[in-house]
């Protein structure tokens, strides 16, 4: 991509960045299912729009790419809701302020992502053996994963707890939220308040997920550009999807399964890639195939809708079930 469309690409990120906290900054409620809703809509408007522009007039396969990348990075990020939810659970974040730590979070693990988005892609660039690293990486992802029970104590994970734990060392920190506020003077003296401990673990979290994430974008597309576009626009919505699903997350019964295959598909997509890569097209009387982007744009659709309807519907007879039992017998 020509200098000037990264230029233009990232002075557009902060301006929604900037609209976005002007929004928030008048708002003194919380934060609305309805609000959450046209947010969220008005951002996967925006996302379409960007994808719809690639596919008219960026590089060959870029449209489909960045919807591939976009629908896996959203995917894949359904996970880090649950840790939003243990987060600003554990913290006892208030209501009225759990919007803009979400968002000052998710913004500052997007700053961080991108190092390791460029970083891959010049690793990428460099040797085409480093599709065989990531595709193995994302088939013991799947394996492990797979292999995990579910969440056994709600735990937002280590490497949270390492970085709350650091802040609360170096870090002046009031007892009690001061409503909104992130800093406040007591005696005299600057205290940061319990809401950056929650800021961090926000922006922890999304950059430690973004080590399956990432290798499982760089899977559809090796394009810099349409990872971070993918990864921009995917994460500036996640926050909004919490507040509308929030109720709803518990209900995703099948959402493991579901990420399991769309991980181990791109790994092996990611290792037969590096087949080609390295001219290992023939493995004995077997012809190794390509994996086009329309195909696993499809896989990805269908793996994501299949898993919400089989969801919704276990749910809904484990509904019936319940309302049978309950009734008195006649």
């Amino acid at each position: 991509m020509p200098t000037w469309v990264w230029a233009l690409t990232v002075a557009g990120f902060l301006g929604v960045v900037a609209f976005d906290l002007v929004v928030m900054a008048r708002r003194r409620e919380q934060v609305t299912t309805r609000a959450a809703v046209l947010s969220l809509l008005g951002y996967v408007a925006l996302a379409g729009l960007f994808g719809a522009g690639l596919w008219a007039w960026g590089p060959p396969h870029s449209g489909p790419e960045f919807a591939a990348g976009y629908l896996t990075e959203y995917s894949l990020s359904v996970d880090n809701l649950f840790v939003f939810l243990v987060v600003l659970t554990r913290i006892q974040v208030p209501s009225v302020a759990q919007d803009r730590v979400l968002f000052i979070g998710i913004v500052l693990s997007l700053a961080m992502r991108a190092v390791f988005i460029l970083a891959g892609a010049a690793a990428i660039s460099a040797a085409a053996w480093t599709f065989y690293v990531l595709g193995g990486f994302l088939l013991y992802t799947a394996l492990a994963l797979a292999l995990d029970g579910a969440e056994e104590d709600g735990d937002a994970g280590p490497d949270e707890h390492r970085v709350v734990g650091a802040l609360r060392r170096v870090l002046p920190l009031t007892e009690d939220y001061h409503g909104s506020r992130f800093v406040v003077r007591v005696d005299g003296r600057r205290f940061a308040t319990p809401l950056v401990l929650a800021i961090a673990a926000i922006a922890v979290a999304n950059v430690v997920f973004a080590v399956d994430s990432i290798p499982a974008i760089f899977g559809l597309t090796t394009n810099a550009y349409v990872v971070l576009a993918a990864n921009g626009f995917a994460l500036l919505g996640l926050r909004q999807l919490y507040f509308v699903v929030e109720s709803l997350l518990t209900r995703l019964r099948f959402l493991k399964v579901g990420l399991v295959v769309i991980l181990g598909f791109i790994g092996v997509k990611l290792v037969l890639e590096a087949m080609w890569e390295t001219h290992l097209r023939h493995v004995a009387s077997w012809d190794v195939p390509q994996v086009s982007t329309t195909f696993s744009l499809v896989t990805i659709v269908g793996v994501l809708a299949t898993v919400t309807l089989a969801s919704l519907a276990a749910d809904s007879r484990a509904g019936a079930t319940d309302a049978v039992v309950a009734r008195p017998d006649e």
